[in-house]
């Protein structure tokens, strides 16, 4: 069976513009810089996407599964339904544990094993150290994006379509 490949997408950060709060509402769900035509140049070039998110507003009750999934509707919507899995953990350590959040990797160990996905050929696009290690964790290449000073991770740029340039580069 053939492995494929991956880019694992953060959401906070990279999908869509990072409030310094939690994003739970549709008319607050923005998205980054050139987020559609990035995702539609890694289809185009085979890659699945599966974004990666932690969600620990659940665990605090801060807004409702409902509200969550209503902005991950939007997010498909205006990527023309292109990502193919959403996996998100809904806890955080001021409330629960979880092996799912990040840097831990459990989702995207099942998102692995769940498509067949080949590590060495994917990539995992976050803003947070912790996304890093999560990709680390799992031998998933990884782009750090954001303002954060020079060397701050081996692979840094600004935004996704600046990432998406570089997986293409280098696949």
């Amino acid at each position: 069976m053939t492995k494929h490949k991956a880019v694992f997408l953060d959401r906070d950060g990279v999908l869509n513009v990072e409030r310094g709060d939690y994003t739970y509402l549709p008319e607050d769900f923005v998205l980054e810089y050139k987020v559609p035509e990035a995702v539609a140049l890694l289809k185009q070039n085979n890659f699945l996407l599966i974004v990666v998110t932690n969600q620990g507003g659940l665990a605090k009750k801060l807004f409702t599964r409902a509200q969550m999934l209503a902005c991950h509707s939007k997010l498909q919507q205006n990527c023309n339904n292109l990502i193919d899995a959403i996996y998100y953990a809904p806890a955080h350590p001021s409330v629960s544990a979880s092996l799912a959040r990040k840097p831990d990797s459990l989702m995207l160990e099942k998102a692995l094993a769940k498509f067949n996905i080949n590590p060495e050929a994917s990539w995992l696009v976050g803003d947070q150290l912790r996304d890093m290690h999560a990709a680390e964790k799992v031998q998933v290449k990884g782009i750090l994006v954001g303002p954060h000073p020079p060397g701050t991770y081996i692979m840094q740029v600004t935004n996704l379509w600046e990432a998406t340039q570089i997986i293409l580069n280098q696949a």
